[in-house]
């Protein structure tokens, strides 16, 4: 009979709630149990099991570059990271609130691991997230109109509870990249929010959109009710260069 219950609880796609049961014959946890504690036992993993899964798919739909956790956010290094401001991100108020969020700074301060970071939080928390070179989606974005896609695609960003737009002004924007971003905002403004993170200081960004009226209508959208994180200081990268650096003449 339990080989019967499990194959019917794999049949049922009832994967954590036949882990639990298997688990429970191979140990005897059951014997411990009223049958009203074993429901719940049995309910529980099945409710956590989904949610782990479901997780994991909005984590791989995202796309991130790689995996960044909050709790392993370094404030000992000067670089202008208040750890209460990022303590309050990680709630997530400003998805909540459709606010956007702008992550500014030299190369290598940690603007994508921040970014990272927030979308993986955003996952746990049941949002839809999306992370995406500024440049490449543009890119994808011209190649979805010459196929005639253009409006699905949008739609698909439409549809993300916080889109990340990583290195934003890296390259120029062209007129159609221009058209295109005007869309996304558009779609997403005071609906939506979206993390950008730019080598850029924002007050420049006007001339790296460009052409005036788009750029005016863009930043109109997004600039005045933004929350921002200005980082400075050297590159991570360099420093943790260095230090390897020394430790190794240290072994010399």
């Amino acid at each position: 009979m339990n080989t019967e219950t499990l194959d019917r609880m794999r049949a049922l796609r009832l994967y954590g709630m036949h882990d639990a049961f298997k688990a429970n014959l191979e140990t005897s946890l059951k014997e411990s149990m009223t049958p009203d504690q074993f429901i719940h036992y049995l309910v529980t993993s099945e409710s956590d099991d989904r949610r782990n899964r479901a997780v994991a798919r909005a984590i791989k739909q995202a796309n991130f570059r790689y995996k960044a956790s909050l709790e392993d956010i370094d404030y000992t290094i000067d670089r202008g990271l208040d750890k209460n401001q990022v303590h309050r991100l990680a709630a997530l108020d400003f998805v909540k609130e459709h606010k956007d969020l702008f992550i500014t700074g030299s190369t290598g301060t940690g603007k994508r691991y921040l970014a990272t970071a927030l979308g993986y939080q955003a996952c746990q928390d049941s949002y839809r997230v999306m992370y995406v070179n500024t440049a490449k989606l543009m890119g994808q974005l011209k190649l979805a109109k010459a196929k005639g896609t253009i409006l699905a695609e949008l739609k698909r960003i439409e549809r993300q509870d916080l889109l990340i737009l990583d290195d934003f002004g890296l390259q120029p924007f062209d007129s159609q990249a221009r058209v295109a971003l005007l869309d996304i905002i558009e779609d997403r403004h005071q609906k939506k929010s979206t993390i950008i993170t730019s080598q850029i200081p924002v007050k420049e960004w006007y001339d790296v959109i460009g052409e005036k009226t788009i750029a005016d209508a863009v930043l109109d959208r997004i600039v005045h009710h933004s929350l921002r994180v200005e980082l400075y200081g050297e590159s991570l990268r360099r420093r943790k260069n260095k230090m390897d650096d020394k430790t190794e003449n240290v072994y010399l």
